[in-house]
């Protein structure tokens, strides 16, 4: 049987969704030993990060990639990175919120909507940032995705590797 692909809008009505798609990548995560990218608590039960959560939701475009009803990925765009990314001094679109299940292809078919509708909202800068330690897997996956690496950047807690990308549309 054949699985079918849907990416449609989200809303804040999909945050506990969500949520589970995130618990998932961590716990998916952890068990490949990969706790630098966010650590071992789950994102549901940790207050401050559902309000990060609860907020992009709220003031973005959150989409959902579900295989057969099923969300198994998630994005958001917006207009400007988080306050820990200088903007691009032009109009962009930014990623938020990117997390699918392993082996599902809905990563990949996220971003190749984000693209789409950055286009469609007629900005040409689409970027995204990520965790660029371990084995640098994840920025390495957004390159395979069409972006390139701009700016690194060291989180607020002085030690988390991360890594700006952007991708021309």
């Amino acid at each position: 049987m054949e699985t079918s692909m849907e990416i449609r809008k989200g809303g804040t009505a999909d945050i506990p969704a969500i949520l589970r798609l995130f618990d998932g990548a961590m716990e998916w995560l952890v068990s490949q030993g990969r706790t630098g990218q966010w650590g071992t608590r789950p994102w549901s039960t940790d207050p401050r990060t559902v309000a990060t959560v609860e907020e992009y939701v709220a003031k973005g475009e959150p989409w959902i990639a579900e295989l057969d009803g099923v969300p198994v990925g998630t994005l958001t765009l917006t207009e400007e990175p988080g306050s820990y990314v200088a903007p691009a001094g032009e109009p962009e679109r930014y990623v938020h919120l990117l997390a699918a299940r392993h082996g599902s292809g809905a990563g990949a078919a996220l971003l190749a909507h984000a693209v789409r509708e950055t286009r469609r909202a007629g900005v040409s800068l689409l970027r995204v940032d990520c965790y660029a330690g371990d084995d640098g897997a994840l920025v390495a996956f957004y390159e395979a995705n069409g972006f390139t690496r701009t700016e690194a950047f060291t989180g607020p807690d002085g030690k988390w590797p991360g890594q700006v990308l952007a991708r021309r549309v």
